[in-house]
This record gives structure tokens, sequence and C-alpha cells, in this order.
């Protein structure tokens, strides 16, 4: 029977898996992919919005030679981290079912990748899984056609094709400017009347220059309707339809949590947003017992909770945990 079973090693999961053993508790972390997956799907070359502090965990220092790390220097840390603390990480096993016991502990299933099947007991249970393996699907025609993909890894393969991205976030915006460079023909496609907000400051100004340039096409309140082998069909803003030709589509439209692991725990959600029901200053849901970090902890909007936020979440949970405890010993 261990003390914390944990769900995902991302930043926030290993940050939750370290607070729970400087307490004291017996850890144990599964995790679907690898170590920092979600991170390991960014670009190759992206560059954090956050700076290398705000994405510490575990007191440990991010050094790094640029006010804005790099992804690739975030798995190094991370992977440093992790080792430094010894956090006991299963890697390719996934937490296929979380189960209440009549006792108030719980039974976690899981399946590793030769297919073999495991469980583990614990008392407490965090729920910390990620969203980069469910990504905002369009549901228009073409869709899940070879030519079309939600990630973005980098740009060479599309060297002198011509690309649609549809999207107009961080993701959108970085993909391009990477293709404008290996001479592909970028077309923007987003429904919104400008760019989102969230754009990083210093990205943004580059990203207008390659517009005014004619360097990167950006078709505002418009939306592609249809993915045809050799074209796409964009719908303007007055409701015209138009054809593009076209090679790959980047459909860079977000991602949102899983919640199977939730639903099969009985956590409730709450409202239209599917946000799991929890305390916020311990992240304990409505089952006792079970908590959330990170993001998973949001609603659909998944950039409701960033590291540097998400990662103050093993806190609240392990301090709960060793406070329950205290009181029912005290009981006793």
């Amino acid at each position: 029977m261990l003390d914390v079973i944990i769900i995902g090693a991302g930043p926030c999961g290993l940050s939750a898996a370290i607070e729970c053993q400087r307490r004291g508790l017996q850890v144990l972390v599964l995790e679907k992919h690898c170590l920092v997956h979600s991170i390991y799907s960014y670009p190759t070359y992206m560059q954090f919005f956050s700076t290398a502090e705000l994405l510490e965990i575990g007191d440990v220092p991010f050094a790094s030679a640029n006010d804005k790390p790099y992804r690739h220097e975030a798995l190094a840390y991370y992977r440093k981290v992790s080792d430094h603390y010894n956090v006991p990480v299963l890697a390719y096993e996934e937490a296929t079912e979380v189960v209440r016991q009549p006792d108030g502990s719980f039974v976690v299933r899981s399946e590793k990748r030769g297919g073999e099947k495991a469980e583990y007991q614990a008392r407490h249970v965090i729920i910390s899984t990620g969203y980069f393996d469910h990504p905002n699907i369009l549901g228009i025609p073409g869709e899940n056609t070879d030519k079309v993909t939600h990630y973005f890894q980098e740009a060479h393969p599309y060297t002198g094709t011509k690309v649609t991205i549809i999207g107009g976030s961080n993701s959108a915006v970085d993909a391009a400017l990477e293709l404008v460079r290996v001479n592909a023909e970028v077309t923007v496609v987003y429904r919104g009347e400008d760019l989102s907000g969230n754009i990083k400051p210093w990205v943004r100004p580059l990203f207008e220059s390659a517009v005014n340039k004619g360097k990167v096409a950006l078709r505002l309140k418009s939306r592609v309707i249809e993915i045809l082998p050799d074209r796409v069909i964009i719908e303007g803003p007055d409701g015209t339809t138009s054809e593009l030709a076209n090679d790959f589509v980047l459909a860079l439209t977000g991602f949102r949590p899983d919640r199977k692991l939730l639903f099969s725990a009985g956590v409730e959600m709450a409202g239209d947003m599917e946000k799991p029901v929890f305390h916020p200053e311990t992240m304990e849901t409505n089952v006792p017992g079970l908590y959330v970090a990170g993001v998973i902890a949001s609603g659909r909007n998944a950039n409701e909770v960033f590291i540097e936020t998400g990662r103050g979440h093993g806190k609240l949970i392990a301090e709960h945990i060793i406070g329950a405890r205290t009181s029912k010993q005290r009981i006793k």
C-alpha cells in the first residue's frame, strides 16, 4: 500500500511527487509516455513565454543563458530535477482506471507497452495528466488525411512546399516564422478578427513584419471548411469560398485535457467547461483522497493553468494529506 500514486510525470506531477517525498510519503509516478512528454512534444526550437525562474520546481535552480529558456533546456532541467530527488517514475506505463475501495484507498490499474496489465494500491491518488494527446478536432472533410497534422515539430520537412496553418495563437505564429526560413509558402487562416492577445511580445513584431513583407499570407475572420489532396477550401468573412493550392495543413487549434481517469473515479464536473470539482486550497476533488494537479484542473481552456501556476498544486496537496493524517492520529 503506497501513500500516493501520481499519474503523469510532467512538471506539475514531478513537483507533486517531490513535495510528497519531502514529507515522508511513499510515492509512485505512472507516466504514459516519457518524462515531461508535453514539453518533449513542443516544437524543437520553441522558446518559453516564462522565465526560467517561473519554471523551477523542488527549489532546484534552472540555469539558462537565455532570458526565456528553450525547449531543450527545459528537458535537461526536468531530467536533472527528477534524478536529484530520485523520483520513482514508471515511464511508458499508462494508467487506465482509478477505483476507490470501500476502505477509502484506491486501486490504480495500468497497462505497459507490451500489453502487460498491472495494479497498484495507494491511500491517495493525484491525477496530473497533460493534454497533448488530445488536439481540438475541427471536424471538417479531409482532416484525417496524411497531409494534416495537429503537431508542429520543425520546419525542414516543409521546405519549398505550400503550407496552410489553421490557428492564431503562439504555436501558429512560431510555426509560420520557422516555415518562412525554409522557403515555404505560408498562409495563416484564423477565425478571429485579430491574432490572439497572448502572442509573445517579442515575436508579434516579427510576424507582423513577415505579413507586411508578403512572406506570410494572413486571412482573418476566415476558416478552412474542406481539405483536398492538392488544395484547401476557405470560407471568408463574407461567407464566400475560395480555393488555395496546398501541400500540407498544420491544424494548430490547441489541445484539451483527457477526462477519462477522472470519470472512472467518480469525479464530478462543473458546468459546460467540464472542469473537475475540487477545493482550490487543497486540490482535493469531490472524491476524498483524490486530487488534481496541473492543467487537468482547468476547463476546456487548457491555457487556464500553466507550469508556473500548476507547479504549486503539489505543495497544497502534500500539506493537506499530512494535515489529514495528523488529524486522524489526534482523534485516535
